[in-house]
């Protein structure tokens, strides 16, 4: 109970004199700043120093000690090297889970968004449109963002209202398309708004495809062997 007392003495008036102080000048010889890491570190002390010194075996209070003390270290190393884990594991979870982006920070500051090649060969990507997230097909070969009937209804576009005033080649064969334009079309951090697309007719499209009206906005788009880079 003393020693409870002890601390929260301690610590009152190390509180208080930073208050008095207002951040200006130093407090007994030491910057505001550093006089307030030394208040909250002395009760640390005083109650390591008070565990020590009430053992009767030292071996198990040192044992202890060691115990906290690589801890305390894994946690900063954790937290310092925070955004080195979180890129890795973006990444692992982008090999893993088909159509995951991970985003990356390059060299030089900027940011660049990586997708894996799936087993069929194809890259997919999961992509907002107006807000509602489309499994999409990466297509150089498409002029421009193409939705299937499935995904445009999801987004919210009137069907019944379309005209089919385009020919479009796909995979089942040449069809009619509508013109669209798609409020915002976003992978990643990569944000486009106002994009010209297309509706296919009904079975004319079995998965919507991310073409180049929105590639075509990108900095650079670099494929690899089984990687495929965009930067904004």
């Amino acid at each position: 109970m003393i020693r409870l007392a002890v601390l929260l003495v301690v610590i009152v008036v190390g509180l208080a004199t930073l208050i008095i102080n207002n951040d200006s000048g130093r407090i007994l010889g030491l910057q505001s700043d550093e006089f307030g890491r030394f208040i909250y570190l002395l009760p640390i002390a005083l109650m390591l120093s008070a565990g020590i010194w009430g053992s009767r075996n030292i071996g198990e209070t040192m044992r202890q000690l060691m115990i906290w003390f690589v801890i305390i270290l894994a946690l900063v190393t954790v937290y310092l090297y925070r955004q080195d884990a979180l890129a890795v594991g973006n990444r692992l979870l982008a090999g893993l889970v088909p159509g995951r982006a991970a985003v990356v920070t390059t060299s030089d500051g900027g940011q660049e968004i990586i997708l894996h090649k799936l087993l069929n060969g194809h890259f997919e990507a999961d992509v907002s449109v107006n807000g509602q997230t489309i499994e999409m097909l990466v297509d150089t070969g498409s002029s421009m963002v193409a939705l299937s009937q499935q995904d445009a209804k999801r987004i919210g576009i009137d069907l019944s209202g379309l005209t089919y005033s385009m020919t479009v080649m796909t995979a089942n064969g040449r069809g009619r398309a509508a013109p669209v334009t798609l409020d915002q079309v976003a992978i990643g951090p990569i944000v486009r708004n106002n994009v010209a697309a297309s509706v296919a007719e009904d079975g004319r499209l079995d998965q919507s495809l991310l073409g180049m009206s929105f590639l075509e906005t990108l900095g650079s788009l670099q494929m690899q062997t089984d990687e495929l880079r965009l930067r904004d």
